[in-house]
């Protein structure tokens, strides 16, 4: 029996094709895994509340300025004054300084009380909310590039990071992240 190659041999190059982009589809990461989560972590406000970050947030999006050292000070500052965050109540936002966790509640205590001793007397202490973890798997985890940068994130309750810019305030950077706070749904 002599069989015709010129028919199965194009039949068989489209089946492999096939496996092969079902195989693809199914590796490819998600969107959520693209641009990252937030892990679910409880953490103390400095005003001294706990709250479950994400799960926790009063609003659907909020806008996260999250620092990695004191330097990142100006840097959050000018994401707060570019877009006017202390005079926009439209907008629900939080400062994350993201700390390496020192393993002992009396370490944490006393970085805390440094963080306060650096805020400004009429500073909002409930919008300061340290994260004590592993920094680097907090990074991976979120998606981000790294420490050496403030990272801006828009964060749905699900964690879910929609939109993030990194470094100083930025007006082109804010525009897409105001949009992304202003659409509804995910």
């Amino acid at each position: 029996m002599i069989i015709n190659r010129t028919i199965w041999t194009p039949t068989l190059a489209w089946l492999g094709a096939a496996v092969a982009a079902l195989v693809l589809a199914l590796a490819a990461p998600s969107e959520s895994d693209v641009m990252g989560r937030l892990p679910e972590v409880t953490v103390k406000r400095l005003d001294q509340q706990r709250v479950v970050i994400p799960s926790g947030f009063t609003a659907d999006r909020v806008l996260a300025l999250v620092a990695y050292s004191k330097s990142h000070r100006a840097d959050i500052q000018s994401w707060i004054q570019g877009l006017r965050l202390d005079q926009d109540s439209s907008i629900e936002w939080f400062k994350m300084p993201v700390l390496d966790d020192p393993g002992d509640e009396g370490a944490r205590d006393a970085l805390e009380r440094r963080l306060l001793a650096q805020l400004p007397p009429d500073g909002d202490r409930s919008r300061l909310v340290p994260v004590f973890t592993d920094r680097q798997a907090f990074i991976r985890a979120a998606g981000l590039s790294g420490p050496e940068h403030v990272s801006v994130l828009v964060l749905n309750r699900d964690g879910k990071v929609l939109a993030r810019a990194e470094g100083r305030f930025d007006e082109a950077k804010a525009q897409a992240l105001r949009e992304t706070l202003l659409t509804q749904g995910d």
